[in-house]
């Protein structure tokens, strides 16, 4: 089995993986805060959905949401592809972040769609031509799809544990929708 074939099976099975992990996810999951202070998706003052960020990340990073990693690992995708295999032109701001669950399936989905479809593309010899990502370096074809297998590994391993945690707490009256979500605020536990 050549390079190529063994990345594939890799992408595959970290995603399978991944997915199994949101299996069932609600949106009181997917917006649920476990701590105070957690970087999460919410409406901003405007009304536009947003993914809290900064840059360079504050030390220590805040906690995240389940929410915000899903997105977090759909919008890499878009972008990992967008840099090494398309346009170019999106940039982290044009991904406004999805406010169901089903609409960050569906960006996750398609994400890994044209990554893998990338990877199907490549000859052999073709891992190893320098690739851009979206934050300007040149990296060989192959270690973007190892950073994406890495990637959903990494995020899924940690989706899974707060999924346990969300579960062990026996939050029942934190559902929240994207209707009951007005700008600015916020789900509190």
């Amino acid at each position: 089995m050549g390079r190529r074939d063994l990345l594939l099976v890799q992408v595959d099975q970290a995603y399978e993986r991944l997915r199994r992990r949101l299996d069932g996810l609600g949106e009181d999951e997917y917006f649920w805060e476990p701590v105070k202070g957690c970087w999460t998706i919410h409406r901003d003052e405007t009304g536009r959905w947003v993914t809290d960020y900064a840059f360079p990340d504050p030390v220590p990073a805040p906690v995240t949401t389940i929410g915000w990693r899903f997105v977090h690992i759909a919008d890499c995708k878009v972008m990992y592809h967008e840099y090494a295999f398309g346009a170019r032109r999106l940039t982290f701001p044009d991904l406004v972040p999805p406010a169901t669950v089903r609409g960050a399936l569906e960006r996750l989905d398609e994400g890994q769609r044209l990554l893998r479809s990338d990877l199907v593309g490549l000859e052999a010899d073709q891992l190893d031509q320098p690739r851009l990502t979206n934050w300007g370096e040149e990296w060989p074809a192959w270690r973007i799809f190892w950073a994406m297998i890495d990637h959903d590994l990494h995020h899924g391993a940690e989706i899974g544990c707060l999924r346990d945690l969300y579960r062990a707490s026996g939050v029942k009256d934190a559902a929240a929708t994207r209707r009951e979500i007005r700008a600015g605020q916020r789900l509190k536990v």
